[in-house]
């Protein structure tokens, strides 16, 4: 077992994203995002079979995705979908994200 202290990587700078690895294995990998309000984890996709969640850890903002549609992102809420669909995320206040990615790229 492992156990990863979250608050520990609750870093925001002026810069707009911060990216801290929790995990990488073989199997899955999970990287914790801190995106400064007011900026955008771009729009983007990956060409390969899998799956992705990103779960709102802290703050607001909203999950995006093809053409930019939105959806509200509020703590708790996890959005699934293939690696190969178009995802982002855009921060209304400082907001905390975790994104798991199955299989690891």
């Amino acid at each position: 077992m492992k156990k990863i202290a979250l608050d520990q990587t609750a870093i925001f700078t002026e810069g707009g994203i911060n990216k801290f690895l929790v995990h990488d294995s073989p199997y899955f990998k999970i990287i914790n995002f801190n995106i400064k309000a007011g900026h955008t984890f771009p729009v983007h996709s990956h060409q390969i079979e899998g799956q992705l969640s990103i779960q709102v850890v802290a703050g607001n903002g909203e999950f995006l995705g093809k053409d930019n549609s939105a959806l509200p992102a509020n703590p708790g809420d996890i959005l699934i979908s293939d690696i190969s669909e178009p995802h982002g995320a855009r921060a209304i206040t400082d907001m905390r994200i975790l994104v798991t990615i199955a299989p690891p790229i």
